[in-house]
């Protein structure tokens, strides 16, 4: 099948090259053009705008922001102008709801479609097809690309017709996964402080009450100090708590750890931290705390 690919960054590499395993062709776009040129060798295009991206009809769109997403969707060069009657968009970026409301509309209202489809999971998982990804939109447009996210991920869900569910269940999650990283960073702090040895803590918890692979992962990279390179940078995981924030208070739901969380990304990153992993979270409590991090 013909897509266009918008957005080559850490996630959007490893999805579109899986795409591309899967037997379909890429018309590329980046705003770094030699990150499209390097991966059109394998099976695909380079676009020279957002528009020319669009014209096969399915366009990929993995960018960093709602900036960045509305940038390339609007204008004369934009996808909505390239995307043909009755062609699809699937986001699957992390983007405010009223980004989301906005865009679905405007498609909605030139006879095009928006699917939601963000994603959990870091750079290694994309590269690997192992993205766990939520789906919301049009039934038929969504019907007509599961089968492309399936190249993509190991598990898909679908949240129905409006694509902003999708953008709250990956908002929410990304809250869950920063709440998870903060309490892991203040307890191994705490056992560090008593003399307890953290590594051992750790693999007896995440052996017995914490068996996710979240607590695994991100523990062991605070243990360790493995802050960089990063997979998901501290200055997006600011944007995400905002987006949580935002998205609560237009409900009227407190979400008083989400501030906590914030303040935490703005400590870390006002120590010039804005290269390291949101888990540096740990590094933040371990000096905190008077450890040498």
């Amino acid at each position: 099948m013909e897509i266009g690919f918008i957005g080559l960054g850490n996630m959007g590499t490893g999805i579109a090259r899986n795409l591309m395993k899967a037997g379909h062709r890429l018309t590329l776009y980046n705003r770094t053009r030699e990150k499209a040129e390097a991966l059109a060798k394998d099976s695909g295009a380079i676009a020279e705008s957002p528009a020319d991206a669009a014209r096969p009809g399915i366009v990929f769109t993995m960018l960093a922001s709602d900036d960045a997403l509305t940038a390339v969707v609007e204008g004369d060069r934009g996808v909505l102008a390239g995307l043909p009657a009755d062609g699809i968009l699937v986001n699957m970026s992390t983007v405010s709801l009223a980004v989301t409301r906005r865009l679905a509309s405007a498609l909605h209202a030139a006879g095009k479609h928006f699917v939601a489809a963000p994603v959990f999971g870091r750079p290694d998982a994309a590269e690997a097809a192992k993205l766990f990804i939520t789906v919301a939109g049009p039934a038929q447009a969504v019907a007509k690309v599961e089968p492309l996210l399936a190249a993509a991920g190991q598990k898909l869900a679908n949240f129905g017709e409006d694509p902003a569910h999708a953008a709250a269940v990956k908002i929410a999650g990304n809250f869950m996964l920063q709440t998870a990283i903060e309490g892991l960073a203040e307890a191994l702090a705490l056992v560090r402080k008593q003399g307890v040895d953290p590594a051992q803590y750790l693999d007896f918890m995440t052996s017995s009450l914490f068996t996710a692979p979240l607590y695994k992962g991100y523990g062991s990279a605070i243990v360790e100090g493995r802050y960089e390179p990063p997979g998901f940078a501290l200055p997006l995981a600011l944007k995400d708590t905002r987006l949580a924030i935002a998205a609560a208070e237009e409900v009227g739901a407190p979400l008083p750890i989400a501030d906590v969380i914030r303040d935490r990304f703005l400590i870390a990153l006002s120590r010039g931290w804005d290269h390291l992993d949101m888990a540096a979270l740990g590094k933040l409590a371990a000096e905190n705390a008077g450890l040498k991090s």
